[in-house]
């Protein structure tokens, strides 16, 4: 039987690994390195960038930056509340699948 996780206790921080960008506009861009044998194909035969940009929606760029590694999910969320309101809602399924879809992609880790 698998284990439910219970998202709104969980820490996530930022990994490190990754460069990010805030425009002047406030809007958070961050940048994934294509390495590996493919990538490097694709550089040089399909002329793909080196780095791919990532850019994040207007909510995904208000919470990057707060990523502290100390804030679970359920402050993170009273803080969009505050910043947002309804336009965040429903606000934790919204958080939660923005939290699994960053961790999908390594963009984030998850703090003990």
């Amino acid at each position: 039987m698998k284990k439910s996780v219970n998202y709104l206790d969980k820490i996530p921080n930022r990994n490190e690994k990754f460069n990010w960008t805030k425009g002047e506009d406030g809007m958070v861009t961050i940048e994934v390195e294509n390495r590996g044998v493919f990538h490097f194909l694709a550089q040089k035969l399909l002329k793909k960038p080196k780095i791919t940009k990532v850019h994040l929606d207007k909510l995904g760029s208000f919470i990057w930056p707060i990523l502290d590694g100390e804030m679970n999910v359920h402050a993170i969320g009273e803080k969009v509340e505050e910043r947002f309101g309804e336009e965040a809602h429903p606000l934790y399924e919204r958080l939660v699948k923005y939290f699994q879809i960053l961790e999908s992609y390594g963009f984030i880790v998850w703090n003990e």
